[in-house]
C-alpha cells in the first residue's frame, strides 16, 4: 500500500508543497490526504494524525514521519534519486536544503505563501533584500557549479523541492532577482508538471483561512485575486 501524505491547503501550505512535489516529480507513489486549515483551531485538527500537530506528515504503514526534512530523508532511504548521485552535489544540496529549512525568516514573515493572488509589497525591508540577495547567490552557485537546469545538476532533487515555495512567493509578490540564471530557474520550476498541478488545484480551492489572508493583506496592495 502506498504511503499517505497529509497536507494542508495548497494555496497556503508551503511546508506541504515540499514533500508533495518531491514525490510527484520523482514518481514516488503516495496517497494525498488534504486536511484544510480550520479557522480558530489551535492545531487545525492535525494532531489526530501528526505527532507535532503540523503538516506535512507521512504515514507509511505503521511508520509515521513528520516534518518535511525528516520525510525527505526517510524517502531517500528507499529512493536514492531524492538526492544527487554525485557526492559533492549531494553535500551541496543537503547544505542548501538545510539553509532553506531553517533560514529565510524574513521572507516567510513578509511574503506569506498565497499562490492565487498578486501583491505589490508596501516596501522591501533591508532584511528581505538581504535574503533575496542570498537566494540569488545560492541559486546561481548551484546552477553554475553543477551545470544543470536544476540546483544540483541536470535532475530535479530534494533541494529543488525545498525552494519550490520560494518560487511561488516570487510570483505572488512580483519579486525579480537581478541575475538572469536565477530568474530562468524560477521560470523552469513554474513549468514543472507538479508545480502546475499544485498551482491549478490551489486556484480552485474555496477555503479561506483568515490568518493567512490577513498576513497577505498586511504585506501590500492586492493587485489580483485569481482564485476560485
Amino acid at each position: 500500500m502506498a504511503a499517505r501524505l497529509y497536507i494542508a491547503n495548497k494555496n497556503y501550505s508551503s511546508w506541504s508543497l515540499r514533500p508533495w512535489l518531491l514525490m510527484r516529480e520523482l514518481d514516488i507513489p503516495f496517497v494525498e490526504q488534504l486536511m484544510p486549515f480550520k479557522p480558530g483551531a489551535s492545531d487545525h485538527g492535525f494532531s489526530t494524525f501528526s505527532p507535532n500537530g503540523k503538516v506535512p506528515c507521512l504515514a507509511d504503514g505503521d511508520c509515521v514521519v513528520w516534518d518535511s526534512l525528516a520525510i525527505t530523508e526517510y524517502l531517500a532511504e528507499s529512493y536514492p534519486q531524492v538526492w544527487p548521485e554525485d557526492r559533492e552535489a549531494r553535500a551541496w544540496a543537503r547544505s542548501a536544503t538545510a539553509e532553506m529549512h531553517s533560514g529565510f525568516a524574513e521572507m516567510r514573515a513578509v511574503c506569506t505563501m498565497n499562490c492565487g493572488i498578486r501583491v505589490r509589497l508596501h516596501h522591501v525591508t533591508e532584511r528581505l533584500e538581504g535574503e533575496l540577495n542570498r537566494l540569488e547567490s545560492l541559486w546561481c552557485d548551484g546552477l553554475q557549479r553543477f551545470g544543470g537546469e536544476f540546483l544540483a545538476g541536470p535532475a530535479f532533487t530534494a533541494v529543488d523541492a525545498f525552494f519550490a515555495p520560494v518560487v511561488f512567493r516570487l510570483q505572488t509578490y512580483g519579486l525579480e532577482l537581478a541575475a538572469a540564471p536565477a530568474n530562468a530557474y524560477a521560470r523552469r520550476m513554474l513549468e514543472l508538471k507538479g508545480m502546475r498541478e499544485w498551482y491549478e488545484a490551489a486556484l480552485k480551492e474555496s477555503w479561506r483561512e483568515p490568518l493567512h489572508e490577513d498576513e497577505a493583506r498586511d504585506a501590500g496592495q492586492w493587485l489580483e485575486d485569481l482564485r476560485y
